[in-house]
């Protein structure tokens, strides 16, 4: 089910939001070090891991921006299995976006504000009012955020010739953020291509993966929308990656992990910087082939494997003693046993 803005979590202050988007940075760039360590993905699925990553931490510190001293509006975390924004958050960011200039042009510059600033607090030793700084906030969001680095709901990664030796001839990746999930996903997918070129053809496929894999579902059912489609390419590979939810003290959703660490929140056995990440790699590659369709319309097809399915969990060291202690039977699905992450150091909210 799709949740609507009403479902949403509400983060309410300055400190709130600096606290969340020091939670999510920190644990991000904690998981990535991780991925690497264990080995979950080749070096250049880590670095287009990253790239991800930094478009959605760009996203979450422009929503900081934008609210903090907003007073009839909050940014919301959604209440499904996520931790992380609602969509419509990413959503309102890229239409505020569209309107930068109708925006701009309603304040007043830079430097006038910053004279205006020193004015308030230099010479008549009054603090700056909230709606004036509401204002400067609204100006710095307006001038200094970029369109094109927003985490738009469907994001796709450019086509990656395959080095000498492979088995095979090109790579691409994209990433959506699940509208009923409320989280985002990251796929690569490796193939070959019968075509004159698939760099000289590309656009042709990015529309399609953009119309085909943009949303979670069953990885051998989008292998075969993607082989079906584009007659032209062989997919060999598909790798997707799911991440999250995100277990945090701004998450409200039904998971247990989630409600493990709420709970030992609320009873002061761990900090309120608490966390733990889950993490979900699916896996699916080609075999054989068949034809599909009528005699004038024959098309070969991919035989895919069975989709490999591989859970994790991603935690600090005392999380992790709290997770065996209240939630041992979730842990005992992992691919592996958790893995270790630093813990947080945050002022309090």
């Amino acid at each position: 089910m799709i949740t609507t803005p009403l479902d949403s979590a509400l983060l309410d202050s300055k400190e709130q939001y600096v606290f969340y988007h020091k939670m999510v940075d920190f644990v991000l760039k904690e998981l990535i070090v991780s991925v690497q360590q264990e080995k979950l993905c080749t070096k250049q699925e880590l670095l287009i891991f990253k790239q991800y990553s930094d478009l959605l931490l760009y996203s979450i510190e422009a929503m900081r921006i934008k609210y903090m001293y907003d007073e009839e509006d909050n940014m919301k975390v959604d209440l499904t299995d996520s931790g992380f924004p609602n969509y419509l958050e990413f959503r309102f960011l890229y239409n505020d976006l569209e309107l930068r200039n109708d925006y701009l042009g309603k304040f007043t510059g830079i430097e006038t504000v910053k004279e205006e600033f020193l004015n308030t607090l230099l010479l008549k030793k009054q603090p700056i009012r909230r709606l004036d700084l509401f204002k400067a906030s609204s100006l710095l969001y307006y001038t200094s955020v970029e369109k094109k680095y927003i985490f738009n709901r469907f994001v796709q990664g450019k086509i990656l010739e395959a080095p000498k030796g492979a088995n095979y001839d090109y790579m691409t990746s994209w990433s959506f953020y699940d509208v009923s999930h409320n989280r985002p996903f990251i796929c690569y997918m490796y193939f070959d291509y019968k075509g004159k070129s698939a760099l000289k053809d590309r656009e042709k496929i990015y529309q399609t993966l953009k119309e085909t894999a943009d949303r979670e579902m069953s990885l051998d059912t989008m292998a075969y929308n993607i082989d079906r489609k584009l007659p032209d390419i062989q997919p060999k590979h598909i790798k997707r990656i799911d991440l999250g939810p995100f277990h945090n003290v701004f998450a409200k959703d039904e998971n247990e992990i989630t409600h493990a660490i709420l709970g030992g929140i609320s009873k002061k056995e761990i900090p309120l910087e608490s966390y733990a990440l889950s993490l979900k790699i699916d896996e699916v590659f080609s075999g054989d082939t068949f034809t599909e369709g009528g005699f004038f319309s024959k098309q070969t097809m991919q035989k895919w494997s069975e989709v490999i399915h591989q859970k994790y969990v991603f935690a600090p060291h005392r999380i992790i003693q709290l997770l065996h202690s209240r939630t041992p039977e979730v842990l005992h699905k992992l691919a592996k046993p958790p893995i270790e992450l630093a813990s947080l150091k945050i002022d309090k909210i």
